[in-house]
């Protein structure tokens, strides 16, 4: 039974969402305790984000921070596919539906990579070193792009400076405050940094208590949202969009410089959990749904590339 979940982690903790949804929405002793439940999520979110990324980092040491080749291309490829959708929507008229569609494409693109990144590529046999050396530079890619473009693609009543400096407050410390506090421990407190690192599962167990949240988020935003079934589907299918060109793409520029699962992993799986978040508070809620949504599609395709590994090495 244990390896049956070790096997399935990534299903299992999205079916344990949907499953806590119903609970939490239906199971009526649960009432009084909404308000306590809403306020321990919002908090164990960013802490989640923050616990993964602070993992991760401790198995970076600085002087080995030298990006491959396909870290540049990829990097490239998230800037220019993220600009070109916001031009579009910053000076192109298009429909609500097709402008919430975009905007949850565009969270998808420039989302940093997953934390958990790294131990996937570790499992499917990948360079755990090259893809958590491009989950810095993809985070400090969305550090400095977020605050830049998301106040001209979704108007506030902020000026463009005021909403710039909000949204840098809280994004840039987010993504980069992990990384400092690494290097920190690493100096100064090499017991914990030590300690931090051979914990070596952690941030992969964490990513799915993580996705448990966020598809019972997704889940509720879907039931209970004021959004027609088919504007679901055309944002959930800019998201599955999203996904494969990602995917497609890491994997093509990896293989021509022979890293194919590392490449493809940095470019294809994201940091939802940072990604619903960007979305909900910066962007048009409705378009959490494309982030949401990515959060089935990329863990399919994971699902099913750790399914394969096994197959062909003969465990199941």
């Amino acid at each position: 039974m244990l390896q049956f979940i070790k096997n399935w982690t990534l299903p299992l903790a999205m079916l344990a969402g949907v499953v806590a949804y119903f609970v939490y929405a239906e199971v009526a002793w649960i009432n009084p305790l909404k308000p306590a439940v809403r306020v321990v999520v919002s908090w164990l979110t960013p802490f989640l984000i923050f616990a993964q990324l602070l993992l991760t980092f401790c198995k970076v040491e600085v002087r080995e921070l030298s990006p491959r080749r396909w870290s540049l291309w990829l990097l490239l490829i998230q800037l220019l596919s993220f600009l070109l959708l916001a031009v579009v929507l910053v000076f192109c008229p298009v429909s609500v539906g097709l402008r919430v569609m975009l905007q949850g494409m565009m969270v998808c693109l420039i989302c940093p990579t997953a934390t958990a990144a790294a131990v996937i590529t570790g499992k499917l046999g990948g360079s755990a070193a090259s893809l958590t050396t491009y989950t810095l530079l993809s985070n400090l890619l969305a550090a400095v792009m977020v605050p830049l473009v998301f106040p001209l693609v979704e108007p506030s009543s902020f000026c463009f400076m005021e909403a710039f400096w909000r949204i840098l407050s809280k994004v840039f410390p987010l993504l980069l405050c992990p990384f400092v506090f690494a290097v920190l421990l690493r100096h100064y407190l090499p017991p914990v940094h030590r300690f931090l690192v051979g914990l070596k599962d952690l941030a992969f167990y964490l990513w799915a208590v993580a996705l448990t949240i966020v598809m019972a988020q997704t889940t509720q935003s879907m039931l209970t949202g004021d959004t027609s079934a088919a504007q679901e589907l055309l944002i959930a299918s800019g998201a599955l969009l999203a996904c494969c060109l990602q995917f497609y793409y890491g994997k093509k520029i990896g293989t021509r410089y022979h890293d194919r699962i590392s490449a493809g992993q940095a470019l294809g799986q994201k940091n939802t959990v940072l990604a619903i978040w960007m979305a909900c508070t910066y962007l048009n809620p409705v378009s959490s749904i494309a982030p949401g949504s990515y959060v089935v599609w990329q863990n399919i395709i994971n699902s099913y590339q750790l399914w394969k590994k096994r197959h062909l090495e003969g465990v199941h």
